[in-house]
Parts: C-alpha cells; structure tokens; sequence
C-alpha cells in the first residue's frame, strides 16, 4: 500500500517522473525554504476560529461575507488538520490510502461541510492558482468519501499583508487584512488521476524526462542523469 498525500498527487500532475522517483524510490526534489509566516499565520487563523468553534457562533469575518454557517464542531477536527494523520481514505482498487491535513471545516443550515483553506499573501492581486483549487477539490472528495455531506461550494481565507500601515510606530506590528473568496469544486477528475498514478508506480523504470519540468531540465544539464 502507498501512503498518497494531497502534495503527491498534485506532484504527479506537475511532473509524472519527479512522482514516479520520489513515492516508488524516495528520491525527493530538494526541499524549499519552509514558509515560516505562513505557517504562523494558519495557527493564528486556527486558534481564532476555534475560538467560535467552541461558542457554535461564526467568526465575525464570515458575518462580514455573508456566509451563512459556523465552524464544523466535531471530534476529529484535531485529527483533520494534522499534516502527518489529516482526513484520509483507502482507494482499494489503487490500493493507496490518500490524506490531506484540511486546514478548516464550516458547517451550513443545509448540514453540508464547506472545506475552508487558508491563504497569507504579500500580493495587492491575489490569485487562486490551479494548484489552490486542486488542493481543495482533494479535500472535498476526502469528505465525501468518508460519507459527509459536502457542498461542493469551499472557501479561501487570505491573510493579506497591509503594505499601507506598514509597521506601527510604537511597536514592530505587521498588520494583515482579511476576506474571504468562494470556490465551487468539482471533485471529478480525482478517481481517474489515481488510476493514472498508479499505472506510473508499476512501471518498472521511470517516465521520459519532463521538458516543461525544472527539475528534470536542472538533471539533465548539471547532472547528466
């Protein structure tokens, strides 16, 4: 059985022979600088709507937004957003048993869960990224595969840097804005993505060179591997 986390499928489809090296022979692209602020800002983001989660209230934020739900009370959020356990599920016919550490869980009048992410960015121009919406559509079909009622409707909580204020005078402050984005998934394509890692795993060799891959480009040209 393969262990599948939600950054390995997103790896297969970036580049099938980065995938094939790292799951089949645990050779790993080397590791970016670890996005520090970030992570900060997903524990704060964490504490604070537990803070509501606890009350059965929404986060002054979503009230801003219009959203009508609260955040998700249930006995495994801890376990959820952990990177290493997050919600998981065995794919018997790939016999891979894919995870994903969600960052949030709201919940609606409907009973549907709406899965929530959470975002910091420096930029005046946010953007969803495909990558975004991937991670959330994975999300979603985790869910639903543990036999919730999901809403195929998530959310993106970005934390924006406010570059105007700068830091407070009297204190080293950096403050950040907050709004929310909404995001309609379709959870379709994730059945046949596994299919198509796992024909890769059996391959007894790795897949040709990605050309619109840098790292495969990087092997080829410093490496000759």
């Amino acid at each position: 059985m393969h262990k599948i986390s939600r950054s390995k499928i997103d790896l297969y489809l970036e580049c099938q022979r980065c995938f094939w090296l790292e799951v089949k022979k645990n050779i790993k692209r080397p590791q970016p600088a670890p996005y520090t602020i970030n992570s900060a800002i997903d524990l704060l983001l964490k504490k604070e709507f537990d803070i509501y989660r606890q009350k059965g209230e929404p986060h002054p934020i979503m009230i801003k937004f219009n959203i009508d739900a609260i955040p998700f009370n249930h006995e495994s959020i801890s376990s959820w957003r952990n990177t290493f356990s997050g919600i998981q599920f065995y794919h018997e016919p790939t016999n891979f048993l894919i995870f994903g550490g969600v960052d949030d869980v709201w919940i609606n009048p409907q009973n549907e869960l709406l899965i929530v992410d959470y975002k910091a960015t420096g930029a005046n121009q946010h953007q969803i990224y495909d990558s975004y919406k991937r991670q959330m559509e994975i999300y979603q079909w985790l869910f639903l595969k543990n036999n919730f009622n999901v809403s195929s409707t998530g959310y993106f909580v970005f934390a924006r840097v406010n570059k105007a204020n700068g830091f407070e005078s009297d204190s080293p402050v950096l403050s950040f804005d907050l709004f929310i984005e909404k995001y309609d998934g379709d959870t379709s394509w994730v059945e046949n993505v596994l299919f198509g890692m796992k024909e890769i795993l059996e391959l007894e060799n790795p897949p040709d060179f990605n050309p619109n891959c840098n790292y495969c480009n990087y092997c080829i040209q410093n490496l000759n591997v």
